[in-house]
């Protein structure tokens, strides 16, 4: 901690932005905890603002951590819209300019010594405030290519933060030199699971591998086809423990209840995981999931077997191009368009799990994309830049 004077440390000022869906909104928050800890080291304590979307994610996490928010105007410009979306396009660009001046008047008001943000659109004002005042300012991408608005944002960061070392590419030679490769934070507890707990958790076999599958927080109905397609057959090699989202629920325990007797023991399905996901993700063997940017940062930390099935409408197709990249790099399996189907499913699980080798490999390859300390060095990039070590060139 050499680097940064107590004084600078103890009055440190930052506003954090970024929002909308949970893969931008958690890392902003696993940031701001490392943060926390990282100067409670000094004894100091850092002044938040986070700026966001009132009715936004963002919010009620601010809220949930005891993290100042205020809330600003913002749009998001739709890339091939529909007729109904070219409406709100139109709306939208004239939400945008108010957006950009409640911003100013966030920064003018705020004078942070440093601004954070983790994309989506309610990004944009404040990026573009902070660079009008000429406040350091980071920007952090999750994805493997930029989103639209990380694309923008690209232009006035002080220091672009990349989650993959393939994304490098992606930028022009101008950007690519304020840019550093520091992963996609991730929380602590995920990397700190406990196997035994978690096969105790769902009353599992310790002696029969564990299938993790899971379509994210509100589950994904392809995925939950797929499995209940091969349900019967899959359990005689496994057992799975399958968080198939709320909409499916009851459709899932009725297919449950119509297993075989010698295998319905094997199989626990819930609407939502909680607190026992970390100890689940280590007890598994290999974990069925989509392929977004906070699953993908996960399992690649915790060097996880996995079989990805991209969701096929995601925003620049960032689910489908992560999943390519991974199985390219035999870092995964990819199931995708004609390939996600409940017997490919049934294939790529019972391959796995009888190839131990390939698993082996299979976690060397995704502990190789991984970056368990991304929140440290996220952090690290924060205080340097504030310290004024990182200005733009």
């Amino acid at each position: 901690m050499s680097l940064y004077s107590t004084r600078r440390l103890h009055t440190l000022r930052m506003i954090v932005t970024g929002g909308g869906t949970g893969g931008h909104t958690y890392p902003a928050l696993t940031t701001v905890n490392a943060l926390q800890v990282r100067l409670a080291e000094t004894g100091t304590t850092p002044e938040l603002l986070w700026v966001g979307v009132a009715d936004g994610l963002e919010a009620k996490i601010a809220n949930r951590n005891n993290i100042p928010f205020r809330a600003v105007t913002t749009g998001k410009l739709r890339r091939s819209p529909n007729p109904r979306e070219l409406a709100r396009n139109v709306v939208d660009a004239f939400r945008i300019p108010l957006g950009i001046a409640q911003a100013a008047l966030t920064v003018a008001r705020t004078r942070p010594a440093v601004v954070l943000s983790t994309g989506g659109f309610v990004s944009v004002p404040i990026g573009l405030a902070a660079a009008l005042f000429r406040v350091p300012y980071l920007m952090h991408e999750q994805t493997l290519s930029l989103g639209l608005a990380n694309r923008i944002l690209a232009r006035v960061a002080t220091r672009i933060l990349l989650s993959h070392e393939a994304s490098l590419d992606h930028l022009s030679p101008r950007v690519r030199r304020r840019a550093v490769v520091t992963g996609n934070p991730v929380r602590p507890a995920v990397l700190n699971g406990n196997p035994a707990k978690g096969l105790a958790a769902y009353g599992l076999d310790p002696s029969v591998p564990l299938v993790l599958v899971t379509g994210g927080a509100s589950g994904a109905q392809q995925i939950n086809r797929m499995l209940a397609g091969t349900l019967p057959d899959l359990l005689q090699h496994c057992q799975v423990v399958h968080q198939c989202g709320s909409l499916s629920y009851t459709e899932m325990q009725q297919i449950a209840h119509r297993l075989p007797t010698q295998v319905a023991h094997r199989y626990r399905v819930v609407d939502f995981i909680h607190d026992e996901l970390p100890d689940l993700l280590a007890a598994a063997a290999i974990v069925v999931a989509r392929s977004g940017a906070g699953t993908v940062a996960e399992l690649t930390a915790l060097g996880k077997a996995s079989i990805l099935i991209p969701y096929p409408v995601s925003a620049g197709d960032e689910q489908r191009i992560t999943a390519r990249h991974l199985a390219k790099e035999g870092a995964a399996v990819m199931l995708d368009g004609d390939q996600a189907t409940p017997d490919h499913l049934h294939t790529a699980i019972t391959n796995l799990l009888a190839d131990s080798r390939r698993r082996t490999a299979m976690s060397q390859a995704a502990t190789v994309h991984g970056r368990p300390d991304a929140a440290a060095r996220v952090v690290t990039e924060i205080l340097t830049v504030s310290a004024g070590q990182g200005r733009r060139q």
